[in-house]
Formats: structure tokens, C-alpha cells, sequence
């Protein structure tokens, strides 16, 4: 049977590639199949549909027996149902400085949340306990947001890992104080591949509540979701993600790309290729003279220091974002379809505009 003719014109080089975002690469070749697997026919809407069911038994075989999934359009509204679905009106969330809710949602997790953040600053990106008390204090007293949970990243938007260990110890720590640990595991495969441990080794078998699991940076077209690991937390999800916009009516189109994700290995072979290549461009980076790596690089992004100058010439020939401008740190993140190629060619770039 032929395929289908279209209309449709590509519009861009495939050959462009990039080191800005893991979001800038496209959909994985599996996902796009079981896209295509699941079309044609009807299927009933909002979740009803055998798809969306089947994603229960995947998620429940990394997370837990007691473990439910909600299927969202997007990693910003993941991270805004997840964190009401833990909080009263009155409630204050605890996170890094860095946090991705903080930095990067356009005020979101407040605005359209209706919650408080508590930010601490942090050296790698990284909570403690003794960080998390700067700000574990006033439950009692009506004129501050009530610290209700603790909202961590794995990985951390530095890049950096937390151990199972050290996630345990915040969860400890955070329900010792009556409060909840939230996840933001838009990466938490990249996390996974790096440790070398199952998802579940440092989420539900270490005492987090709720967790928003990445699909978009790991090969899926587009959708996420929030993942409920302890029930007793939360109440109305089913409400919340209507009202927060996150309800997709053809939802099945969202639960596929995660069952061909978590399945069977998928995201795990894709979060390690990104994995390996961000070390093969930090080995590459380190031979370049006059570069300052920042961070440890335990995932797929690497964190320079490098003359404005250098990277302003860089950024015409590869893209990639400055991390902080003024200080001249800029990011480098890989993806699971860099290739050898890509890395080596953006390491032969940076070395010539490094020489100039």
C-alpha cells in the first residue's frame, strides 16, 4: 500500500544540528511508529482509551503497584497539577534557586497555580536538608506561605545527580516536617541511565510523593506526565489537570509515545546515548585551552566558561544558549540523536574560534 499523499513541504535541513536543547531534536523513529500504531479507528476520548489503560500497567511495573499515571500536553503543566495536586491555597512550595518552576515557567507554577516558592540558592543545583530548613519554618504563622513541599529535579537543571541516598534523606527530612516531596523528572531518564538504577530506586522506594515524568527531551514528540506514587498525598487529580488546561482529548496520542518510551528500553537507550555524548564533548571541551568546565557532567548537559567573544562567533555555526551571559557560562546539551560526528565537529569549531 503506498503512504498517503500530503501537501506538506519540509521546511528545514535535517543535516542542522545543535547543541541548545534536547528539546530541539525530534521524535524518536519508534515513537513516530507507535503514533502511527494507534491512529485510525476511534478510540474513546480523555483517557478512556486501551492505550492510556496499558500505560498503567508500564507505569506501575517502574514505579510501584499503587503508582497512577495522568498523561499532560507539557512539562510546565506537569510540574503545575503536580505541585497543586500537593498543596492548599495557602501552600508554599521549597526549591532550588535554579529550579526549572522558578527559572524557566514564566511564573507559571505561581500564577496559574496559585503557589508560593520558596527559593534556596545552592552550589550545584542540589538541595539538602539543612538547605531546605532556610526556608522550613512558619507553618503557624498566617502572614508567610506555608511550606508545604519540597520540589526537586532529577536531573538538576545543572546537570548534576542526586543519589538515591541523598533523595531519601530530603524525603525524610521533608515528611519529618509534615511536607512533600515533589519530583521534576523531566530527565529522570538521563538520571537513570547515569546511575545505573532503576527509576524507581531513587522515587518511590525512597519516599517521593509525586513525580512529573519527562517524555519530550527523551524522544517523544510531545507529552508528559504527572506520576502519583503516593495516593495518600494528593486528592482531585483528575480535576486538577482539566483545570489547569492539561486534559488532551485524544489523549491515546500521548499514551503511546510513553508506552513506546518505558515499554520495554527505548528511554533507556536513548538517555544514554545523550549521556555518552555529553562526556565525549566534555572530553573534547577539556583539551581546548582557555574552556572551564563548571559542573560535574553526570547527565546530557555540560556547563562552560569560555570568552563572550568565543561564543558569540560559536553560536553562528552551532546553537547553543548562554547560561549566564554576564559571567560567560554558556550550556551544551546533547540529545539521543547526537552522533559522534556532531560532538566532534562542534569540539574542531570551538578549538579554531578559541585560536583566533
Amino acid at each position: 500500500m503506498n503512504p498517503p499523499k500530503t501537501d506538506a513541504r519540509r521546511h528545514h535541513d535535517p543535516d542542522v544540528r545543535g547543541f541548545a536543547s534536547d528539546n530541539y531534536a525530534g521524535a524518536h523513529p519508534e515513537v513516530l511508529a507507535a503514533l502511527a500504531l494507534a491512529n485510525g479507528g476511534h478510540q474513546v476520548a480523555y483517557g478512556e482509551d486501551d492505550y492510556t489503560e496499558n500505560l498503567q500497567r508500564i507505569i506501575r511495573s517502574h514505579f510501584g503497584a499503587t503508582a497512577e499515571a495522568f498523561p499532560v500536553f507539557n512539562g510546565t503543566g506537569a510540574n503545575v497539577v503536580a505541585l497543586q495536586a500537593v498543596t492548599d491555597r495557602w501552600g508554599a512550595v521549597i526549591c532550588a534557586e535554579s529550579a526549572h518552576i522558578h527559572v524557566d515557567e514564566g511564573g507559571a507554577p505561581e500564577r496559574m497555580g496559585g503557589l508560593k516558592l520558596l527559593t534556596v540558592p545552592t552550589p550545584d543545583g542540589k538541595l539538602t536538608p539543612e538547605l531546605i530548613d532556610r526556608q522550613a519554618y512558619g507553618w503557624e504563622d498566617e502572614h508567610r506561605a506555608m511550606p508545604q513541599v519540597v520540589s526537586i529535579t532529577q536531573s538538576t537543571e545543572l546537570g548534576t545527580l542526586y543519589t538515591p541516598e541523598e533523595i531519601r534523606a530530603i524525603c525524610e527530612h521533608a515528611h519529618a516536617h509534615g511536607m512533600k516531596v515533589h519530583l521534576d523528572g523531566s530527565r529522570i531518564a538521563n538520571a537513570a541511565a547515569s546511575l545505573n538504577v532503576p527509576m524507581r530506586t531513587f522515587t518511590n522506594a525512597v519516599g517521593v510523593d509525586i513525580l512529573s515524568l519527562g517524555g519530550t527531551k527523551n524522544g517523544a514528540l510531545f507529552g508528559e506526565a504527572v506520576v502519583v506514587l503516593n495516593q495518600d498525598a494528593v486528592s482531585h487529580m483528575k480535576h486538577l489537570r482539566k483545570l489547569s488546561m492539561q486534559l488532551a482529548s485524544k489523549m491515546r496520542f500521548v499514551s503511546v509515545q510513553l508506552e513506546a518510551l518505558l515499554a520495554k528500553d527505548l528511554w533507556l537507550r536513548n538517555a544514554r546515548h545523550a549521556n555518552e555524548m555529553a562526556q565525549r564533548l566534555a572530553e573534547g571541551v577539556r583539551a581546548a585551552h582557555g574552556v572551564e568546565i563548571l559542573y560535574p557532567v553526570q547527565a546530557n548537559g555540560v556547563f562552560a566558561k569560555l570568552p563572550h567573544d568565543v561564543s558569540e562567533r560559536l553560536q553562528k555555526r552551532f546553537r547553543f544558549y548562554f547560561w549566564d551571559e554576564a559571567a560567560g557560562v554558556v550550556r551544551w546539551m546533547c540529545s539521543f540523536d547526537t552522533t559522534e560526528e556532531d560532538v566532534d565537529a562542534f569540539v574542531a569549531a570551538l578549538k579554531e574560534e578559541m585560536a583566533r
